[in-house]
């Protein structure tokens, strides 16, 4: 691994004030800075993820900088108040950016635009890659940023597949967690509880798994997660979903948990996302505990030896899939050490944590010398 570059700041850009997964590991990078001896900053709005800001780190305020499930006229509005935004964030990110010794991390894909217009020739600048970049917006999104950025890494090979066919330069550091941890307590519970944890939004596919579970009466279905300012419909409908008569009384949403005692009590962790993801970091979260795990085959953390991967979008493999799962006390126990295998071989955080910030301050000659 490259060594790290001579920069005296490290400023991580985040467009949203909500914390997931993706500012979860910018949290744990920008703590892990910080006990190396650097500066810290992060570009972001006001909201919950400041709140959860380190003592040691600072803040800059910039505008949110995405959109949130709007339709029709009111997104075409969004939209022109959008680049509005990326435009009063491009004016603090150049200030931010004075001095030649900041390395800038642009740490969500809907902040390219802003470094963009803030810094259109400093190549410098550091994509950390959590998303799987295939949507007309996203790809969109990603040319208006390929001037400022010089280098992505990304945290999965499935991420970096799409930005090499753009011309990015990039590199893959695996996400990780914490690890060892105890495995959670094999129960033979009936009914099974089936678990979905993640921002309660469509393209997640909680009213996939709602759909598959119909069929299993022998299935009790918990949502952990809230739903983002703009979503509250869907929350709303998945609700409506659950009081049916063949849902009735089996379905339980949490609302925000703290994941891994969450996890702990469910017989199968559901990813049932219906867009590609670069790798859920819940996946890796169930899998350190022995939770066996059902996925879309997005080929992102989950794989068909740590879990039944499915076709996104379609509730008769889901549904297939736990039931077979359900039946078959065997599969579920090689699923369990497998998915722990996995996480001591590939995803410790100790190990990967410190991959991923050298990747992210290694400078380009750098990268050049460890090359073949």
């Amino acid at each position: 691994m490259p060594a790290a570059s001579d920069a005296r700041e490290l400023v991580f850009v985040a467009h949203s004030s909500r914390a997931s997964g993706a500012e979860k590991i910018m949290l744990a990078l920008a703590e892990l800075a910080v006990r190396q001896g650097r500066r810290v900053r992060v570009v972001c709005p006001d909201g919950p993820l400041r709140n959860l800001l380190p003592a040691a780190v600072g803040h800059v305020a910039i505008p949110e900088l995405g959109l949130a499930g709007q339709r029709g006229g009111q997104r075409l509005r969004a939209a022109a108040v959008l680049v509005w935004r990326w435009w009063l964030a491009a004016r603090v990110l150049r200030r931010v950016a004075r001095t030649g010794e900041v390395r800038l991390v642009v740490n969500s894909t809907m902040a390219l635009p802003a470094v963009a217009l803030a810094l259109p020739r400093r190549r410098s600048t550091v994509w950390l890659v959590h998303d799987v970049v295939v949507s007309r917006r996203q790809l969109a999104v990603a040319r208006a940023g390929r001037r400022a950025v010089g280098r992505a890494v990304a945290v999965s090979e499935r991420a970096a597949i799409p930005l090499r066919a753009l011309g990015f330069d990039v590199e893959v550091a695996r996400q990780g967690v914490g690890w060892p941890v105890d495995p959670a307590p094999v129960v033979e519970r009936e009914p099974l509880v089936a678990g979905i944890l993640g921002v309660v939004t469509e393209w997640k596919g909680q009213h996939v798994l709602l759909a598959a579970a119909a069929e299993l009466p022998e299935l009790r279905i918990e949502i952990a997660g809230s739903a983002h300012p703009g979503d509250e419909p869907y929350l709303a409908a998945l609700r409506e979903r659950a009081q049916r008569a063949d849902l009735a009384g089996r379905v339980r949403f949490l609302g925000n948990v703290d994941p891994l005692p969450t996890i702990r009590g469910w017989d199968v962790l559901v990813s049932a996302s219906v867009l590609p993801e670069a790798g859920p970091l819940v996946v890796l979260e169930a899998m350190s505990v022995g939770v066996p795990v059902v996925a879309t085959d997005h080929g992102g953390n989950a794989t068909g030896d740590t879990a039944l991967c499915v076709a996104p979008d379609d509730p008769i493999a889901l549904r297939d899939a736990l039931r077979r799962l359900g039946r078959d006390p065997a599969l579920r126990a090689r699923l369990r050490d497998g998915g722990r295998d996995a996480i001591a071989a590939d995803h410790d955080l100790a190990v990967t944590l410190p991959r991923m910030l050298d990747a992210l301050l290694a400078t380009s000659d750098q990268i050049e010398k460890v090359r073949p």
